[in-house]
């Protein structure tokens, strides 16, 4: 009986391992991606997947109406479409932080 037990303890702990090493991380990533797309707000910046840049100018459900180019054309987008999103806002230092640095 022990050497049944011993035979699959070693497949059990490489499950264990794999799971911690490649289903938990990706589990974890899908998450912030699928919480990035459902807190998408007018005037947000992004890129599609397919490399557009362009302004979120209106959400609804499962679409979103982009922005793009200085003709300000306007599309729609399904929200998995969504690669990232891209709010550059400029850091204001302060004084104390520029005496600091030098």
């Amino acid at each position: 009986m022990p050497a049944n037990i011993q035979g699959l303890i070693l497949p059990i702990a490489f499950l264990v391992i794999f799971y911690f090493l490649a289903i938990r991380p990706q589990q974890k990533r899908e998450k912030q991606v699928r919480e990035m797309r459902e807190a998408l707000r007018a005037g947000d910046k992004i890129i599609t997947i397919g490399g557009i840049y362009g302004k979120v100018v209106k959400v609804k459900e499962d679409i979103v109406t982009v922005e793009v180019g200085p003709d300000k054309v306007k599309f729609d987008i399904t929200k998995w479409a969504v690669g990232s999103v891209v709010n550059k806002k400029p850091v204001k230092k302060d004084s104390t932080e520029k005496k600091d640095e030098k």
